[in-house]
């Protein structure tokens, strides 16, 4: 190795190391208002996209379900259906894009759109998809344990479940138990995940990078981010009511309102 290429990849190293961390600003409880009307508003603009990818996201929760209940695992379904959210912010990929052309005035179209989608998902962005799939499958295996905790490995029908989880001071004990745990695993994943899909889709960087950003979003505004997961768990849980159908416009309207929340809470790259 030449003496001036040692220096060169010196050189580059410390750039690298000196490079500016990506910065995030202040999120007020009035901006979270702001990003929503911004959603509400990129759906109604293009309903179509937003009715397409929130029917994709309805259909593969049904589609989970009917997988639990013909392995016989209906036990898993409610912790599905509450832990179905964490891989949301990845079907959400398409609302970025949606709304990224609305803001520059660009012309939508599928195949662009769609396009845009598959290019995404070459780039870290799909590592990011796996970290939070990972985290839903680990909330399953918890949701189990703790299942079986309280009530043994055997197998209860459904209807009985039902009756021991309702009607028994145990039961009680379960839900409390297991709804604990898995909001404390939803709100790491936020954590981690508020930020990151968006920044990932609008700009070349690493996964790693992403999360650090959005742990850093968490940490400085804890309020504001800790009522915008209130306000996501709370539309997804009445979606999940409807069995699935409000999704088709809930989702949208949250996907297109986390990039609205993503370009006001970090700053351009330089």
């Amino acid at each position: 190795m030449s003496a001036q290429s040692a220096s060169t990849r010196t050189r580059t190293a410390k750039g690298k190391a000196k490079a500016p961390a990506i910065q995030v600003r202040t999120v007020t409880p009035a901006d979270l208002v702001a990003v929503l009307v911004s959603g509400l508003r990129d759906f109604r603009a293009a309903p179509q996209y937003g009715l397409f990818f929130g029917g994709v996201y309805a259909a593969g929760g049904w589609l989970l379900v009917l997988l639990l209940i013909a392995f016989d695992l209906p036990y898993l379904t409610y912790p599905l259906a509450m832990g179905f959210a964490l891989i949301a912010p990845f079907i959400a990929t398409g609302f970025y894009d949606v709304s990224r052309r609305l803001e520059l005035g660009q012309p939508l179209s599928w195949s662009g759109v769609l396009g845009s989608v598959r290019g995404a998902g070459r780039r870290d962005l799909g590592w990011m998809a796996l970290v939070t799939g990972f985290a839903l499958v680990v909330w399953l295996d918890i949701a189990a344990v703790i299942l079986f905790g309280f009530f043994g490995l055997g197998v209860l029908q459904p209807s009985e479940l039902v009756n021991q989880i309702f009607g028994t001071g145990l039961g009680w004990t379960f839900l409390a138990v297991g709804n604990a745990a898995g909001a404390l695993i939803a709100f790491a994943v936020f954590a981690i995940s508020v930020v990151s899909f968006p920044l990932l889709f609008d700009r070349d960087i690493d996964f790693v990078t992403a999360m650090i950003t959005s742990v850093r979003l968490v940490r400085e505004n804890p309020f504001s981010m800790a009522l915008w997961c209130v306000i996501i768990a709370a539309l997804m849980g009445l979606s999940f009511l409807t069995a699935f159908a409000a999704l088709l416009v809930v989702l949208p309207v949250l996907g297109h309102a986390t990039w609205h929340l993503y370009r006001r809470a970090v700053a351009p790259a330089s």
